[in-house]
């Protein structure tokens, strides 16, 4: 049960933002921006930080829900995303993809612990400079989405069918408001 009045049996992020939309479009808005709109990372790469930095600060909706929009983006590769969560030095995903998801796993723990060495790392496996920018700020801004989420105690579903669905509207209509047209 949410610590606030929110709409009842409304997963996640959708009933806060539909608690404050005024607040909520903006949020909404950045999680377009970051995870659709243009950037040199693939949507299913964003996704998949996001989900990343979800699982590290145990965020299950967060976790879930955007695992599942990484699994529709990658199609035939979907079960690496699991594999991310289970090992990522070893998972099935490109040495750049790797790096990056080091230095998004630094962020979560703090923006400080990131090293000039991690950045170079990612540098000589190909990261230019906006990828690293946005995998920093995928990073910050998922683990802010997070505690916002948790902090408020938003309904989190179990099964597993919810989390696919939400993956595959978020796919198919980006980041909405709900009750707007995608």
């Amino acid at each position: 049960m949410a610590h606030i009045n929110v709409p009842e049996g409304v997963p996640g992020i959708r009933s806060l933002v539909m608690f404050r939309p005024e607040t909520g479009k903006h949020l909404y808005q950045l999680a377009q921006v970051l995870l659709r709109e243009d950037s040199p990372l693939t949507p299913a790469d964003r996704e998949l930080i996001a989900a990343y930095v979800s699982h590290r600060n145990n965020c299950m909706f967060c976790r879930n829900s955007h695992a599942a929009a990484a699994r529709c983006l990658y199609e035939e590769k979907a079960a690496a995303v699991d594999e991310v969560f289970l090992d990522m030095q070893n998972a099935p995903v490109g040495e750049k993809l790797k790096a990056l998801l080091n230095i998004a796993g630094k962020v979560q723990i703090s923006g400080k612990a990131v090293t000039a060495e991690d950045i170079e790392a990612a540098r000589q496996l190909g990261a230019g400079d906006r990828e690293i920018h946005d995998t920093v700020l995928i990073a910050a801004a998922f683990c802010m989405f997070n505690r916002y989420v948790d902090g408020l105690a938003s309904f989190t579903p179990t099964n597993a069918d919810e989390y696919a669905e939400m993956g595959k509207r978020m796919v198919e209509k980006g980041y909405v408001l709900p009750g707007q047209p995608g």
